[in-house]
């Protein structure tokens, strides 16, 4: 049996610090509602790049098959996300008059995968899905803000374009990790 169907590609995913927490801390219909409108600006802002293979709770699973993936485009789209997730809470934190806690990670990853059809949902599978859902329950980050580069995906980048700086820190089990710290990029 022979699968024409595998690709190379990105898969990203975008995860809520603090969700636990939250949800035990929150009104349901209030909680449903602020993680909608999380999510949904997450989606707005992707405009399109990446394709959607699931949402499950907290965390959206984006793809996009690219034989030349962007560490400066993807790095680029990862701050816009991010600073539209931070206005889209300080928006909903005064409209509704209460704190939320949460703060957004992404895993960055990259290898080839395929794609099957159950009905009208398309899933994903091979090796780099389970490995990015692996990333995201991770010991390295010291923060909880913070984007993860995989190896595979640093390796892959287009020329090779991106710099380990003093922003990003290097692990040397599973790539980069960029600190976002308080503030919007």
């Amino acid at each position: 049996m022979e699968n024409t169907n595998i690709n190379s590609g990105i898969i990203l995913i975008p995860d809520f610090s603090g969700f636990t927490e939250f949800v035990f801390n929150t009104k349901l219909y209030t909680g449903e509602y602020i993680v909608k409108q999380l999510l949904s600006i997450l989606i707005d802002v992707n405009n399109q790049y990446f394709n959607i293979s699931e949402i499950e709770g907290d965390a959206i699973l984006f793809y996009r098959y690219d034989n030349q993936p962007s560490y400066k485009k993807i790095s680029g789209m990862l701050r816009n996300m991010r600073n539209a997730f931070n206005m889209k809470i300080q928006e909903l934190s005064e409209m509704l008059n209460t704190t939320i806690e949460l703060s957004l990670k992404f895993i960055v990853h990259y290898g080839k995968f395929s794609q099957y059809n159950i009905g009208s949902f398309r899933k994903l599978y091979g090796k780099p899905i389970v490995e990015a859902h692996q990333m995201l329950k991770n010991d390295f980050a010291e923060q909880p803000s913070y984007a993860l580069y995989s190896h595979s995906f640093l390796e892959n980048s287009q020329n090779k374009e991106y710099e380990l700086n003093e922003e990003t820190m290097h692990v040397s089990e599973v790539g980069g990790i960029q600190y976002f710290g308080n503030s919007m990029l």
